[in-house]
């Protein structure tokens, strides 16, 4: 496989880039925007871990105002439009969830898909990103797997009760992830993302995630496999 440019080769200050760079800074940004909302839910959901969720629907909103920092840096205006399409089917997915009162569904999606989504896409763009970017990524990052940290312990702890929900919330949901990354595919590479480091990146977290949480190796990989048919 052909590798992607480095960073040092990278023209941050290319039309190319920066029209790249609008689709997926505004990816970043509406992510954050689109979790802070979800934390405030789940805190409503889940009035005992209240004080816990809010503080990470905080953190989430910090991190919105850095990654907004970083287009602002390259002088670029994120797509939020296009942002705001990309996440409507999660999005969509969790308000229905929430007004249902599923709890577990509304958590595999913020804490689970969106979380391990984020962490890869993160991972993956830190080694090639501009050096004002990188800083502010690499923070955001120790935060995420703080907050995929709720979703698991939780989810470990009523773990036999959601268990049904949770393979039904997979079946969904997993298949979604597989159009985002088709649908950033070509912008990612641009930035020298490639798409196959990011579904790996994306598929160990995620798996890592179903193993803490209870689920066997092979429940693990049955339930991997939705995304793959999406």
């Amino acid at each position: 496989m052909q590798q992607l440019a480095t960073q040092s080769e990278i023209d941050f200050s290319s039309e190319t880039y920066k029209d790249a760079y609008s689709r997926i800074n505004a990816i970043v940004i509406e992510g954050e925007q689109e979790a802070h909302e979800n934390y405030i839910k789940l805190a409503e959901m889940l009035p005992e871990h209240g004080e816990q969720l809010i503080r990470l629907s905080k953190m989430e909103n910090r991190h919105k105002k850095g990654f907004e920092a970083c287009g602002r840096n390259l002088k670029v205006t994120p797509d939020m439009k296009f942002a705001q399409e990309f996440f409507a089917s999660l999005h969509e997915n969790f308000q229905t969830a929430a007004a249902e009162g599923k709890v577990v569904t509304c958590l595999l999606i913020q804490s689970l898909i969106i979380e391990c989504f984020a962490i890869a896409a993160y991972n993956i763009y830190i080694p090639v990103a501009d050096d004002f970017a990188r800083k502010i990524t690499e923070g955001v990052v120790k935060d995420e797997y703080s907050h995929l940290n709720f979703g698991e312990v939780w989810l470990k702890e009523h773990f036999e009760e959601s268990k049904a929900e949770l393979e039904d919330a997979n079946r969904e949901n997993l298949p979604i992830v597989w159009k985002m990354l088709n649908a950033v595919e070509k912008d990612a590479e641009i930035l020298a993302m490639e798409k196959e480091a990011l579904v790996e990146d994306f598929m160990i977290q995620y798996g890592e995630a179903l193993s803490n949480i209870g689920f066997t190796t092979r429940d693990i990989m049955r339930l991997s496999a939705y995304g793959l048919r999406g």
